[in-house]
């Protein structure tokens, strides 16, 4: 059996649709499946079994010969949460919990971790575990998903086979459950169909022009292509990036559902947010080359070729994947 956690959010339910077109159906999905606006995301997926996240501890202590592989994927994803105890609980201790699991049972395990642990960038991109301890992250989701990366790090005992995934800026189907965490694409593409226009972030940085922040933004199905070739062959233990490599403005962004929906452009910028704006990130650009340097050799999406088929094949069609 796989475990997935997260199962029924963004990432971990288009891996569990990876899984299912691989011929893995003997599936283990942790979630808290009670969210309603989430169900859409597992249905009609191929598993064995649903597991609480609350419960799956107890489950793995009883199950865990049975296991193969566990990917930790589910975590709390707001950015705008700063409640320290349910970052601590949800994101640090449960990844603690499952990583000393994995290592007591001999469970190899891929955990997501993520580009906000690097802030504003003041020491670059670079996934190079001897930067992770000095690195500030500007809120208390990077400063919970950077904990576990420092803690990782200083664990002797391991499972045997680990890997920590440091997401940059992900869209793609199955996120209509996120709200505001949401990625710009989605709330370009409903901000088009309902008011002809897309809102931007106006720049309050003295180097950068209104829409021209820029990000590594990656399509989901790229992701999870990663996630299953290291499961696939465990190529190395280590902490990876994973975004594109390349970072794009939010005007290209813009610029990109416009054209896939044949809809002139129609641009207006607003203030961040202000709980936001002193802890936002103005440029991130995952550097690649760990990943490439282990075998991962197939070619990223584009991010207009992303935009075009998230827009046509999933949000016109409000479909899932």
């Amino acid at each position: 059996m796989i475990v997935i956690t997260g199962a029924a959010g963004f990432i971990g339910s288009c891996l569990t649709n990876k899984m299912n077109n691989k011929g893995h159906k003997d599936l283990v999905v942790v979630d808290d499946f009670s969210r309603i606006e989430k169900r859409g995301n597992i249905e009609n997926k191929a598993v064995r079994k649903k597991v609480h996240r609350d419960d799956f501890f107890k489950w793995l202590a009883i199950h865990h010969s049975g296991i193969s592989f566990i990917f930790h994927i589910g975590a709390r994803t707001d950015t705008a949460e700063f409640r320290s105890e349910v970052l601590d609980k949800l994101n640090l201790s449960y990844t603690k919990g499952i990583w000393n699991a994995c290592t007591k049972y001999g469970i190899p395990l891929i955990y997501a971790s993520s580009a906000a642990t690097y802030g504003a960038g003041e020491l670059g991109y670079i996934d190079d575990h001897i930067l992770i301890p000095s690195l500030k992250p500007l809120n208390p989701y990077g400063i919970s998903k950077n904990e576990a990366d420092k803690w990782v790090l200083t664990q002797k005992d391991t499972p045997p086979y680990w890997a920590g995934i440091k997401f940059f800026n992900v869209f793609g189907p199955n996120e209509y459950h996120k709200g505001r965490m949401a990625s710009v694409i989605f709330h370009a593409y409903r901000q088009i169909r309902e008011t002809g226009k897309v809102r931007l972030f106006r720049s309050h940085h003295p180097g950068f022009e209104d829409g021209k922040q820029l990000r590594d933004f990656i399509y989901v199905k790229d992701v999870i292509d990663v996630l299953y070739f290291l499961m696939k062959k465990q190529p190395g233990n280590g902490i990876f990036n994973l975004g594109t490599g390349r970072a794009r403005s939010f005007l290209d962004l813009a610029g990109s559902v416009f054209r896939s929906l044949k809809i002139p452009e129609n641009i207006e910028f607003i203030d961040t947010p202000e709980d936001i704006r002193e802890k936002y990130q103005y440029f991130t650009e995952a550097v690649m080359e760990k990943l490439r340097n282990v075998g991962y050799d197939n070619p990223f999406y584009t991010l207009e070729d992303g935009i075009e088929e998230y827009v046509n094949e999933f949000l016109i069609q409000n479909r899932y994947f």
